[in-house]
């Protein structure tokens, strides 16, 4: 790694590639902003090796210690400052796989990956609405409703009661975009 690779972390190119700061804590210490970013689709080596560079490289004598300061790509998903590699790693390639969606119910799970990827074991399907699900639901068990009480079903009400009872989980991603992953 080169000089010209590190930078501050308000020097960050553009992209949608997760990626994270790797600050040098005795540099931060003394007010100095001074570390390197780092591709989380790399491997973990790939972290010690920049580790290693931006360590060897600092400002100040003796610098050992390292955290996270700051990280992008990741769809929203929370990373601490002290993560691992292995962990940082794992959750660039879910979020790789499953992108926003990932992120989000990677924070519904309490940012548990493990949780997570079992999330996406239950998962039902995209929606146009929780109503829409609900309605398909009564539809594929072959439910039958008397043509003339399918107008007096609260399908958006019937979801929600899913939903709260524990049933189900609804992410929604935007207008007419819900995802619906099965609780149990």
């Amino acid at each position: 790694m080169t000089n010209s690779q590190i930078s501050s972390p308000l020097v960050a190119a553009t992209g949608n590639r997760p990626r994270i700061y790797l600050a040098c804590v005795a540099s931060y210490n003394s007010g100095r902003l001074y570390g390197t970013w780092v591709e989380a689709d790399q491997g973990e080596e790939h972290f010690w090796a920049a580790l290693r560079a931006m360590i060897a490289g600092s400002p100040e004598p003796g610098a050992e210690e390292w955290a996270i300061h700051s990280y992008e790509g990741f769809e929203g998903a929370e990373l601490s400052e002290s993560a691992s590699f292995e962990h940082v790693c794992a959750l660039a390639e879910f979020i790789a796989e499953h992108g926003e969606l990932g992120a989000k119910v990677y924070e519904y799970c309490g940012n548990d990956l493990d949780d997570a990827r079992a999330t996406f074991e239950r998962y039902a399907g995209a929606y146009s609405s929780a109503a829409a699900f609900a309605e398909e639901l009564h539809d594929d068990l072959g439910t039958q409703i008397p043509e003339g009480l399918q107008y007096y079903i609260d399908w958006q009400a019937l979801a929600k009661d899913m939903d709260f009872s524990g049933d189900i989980i609804l992410v929604e991603l935007g207008f007419e975009n819900v995802h619906v992953f099965w609780a149990r």
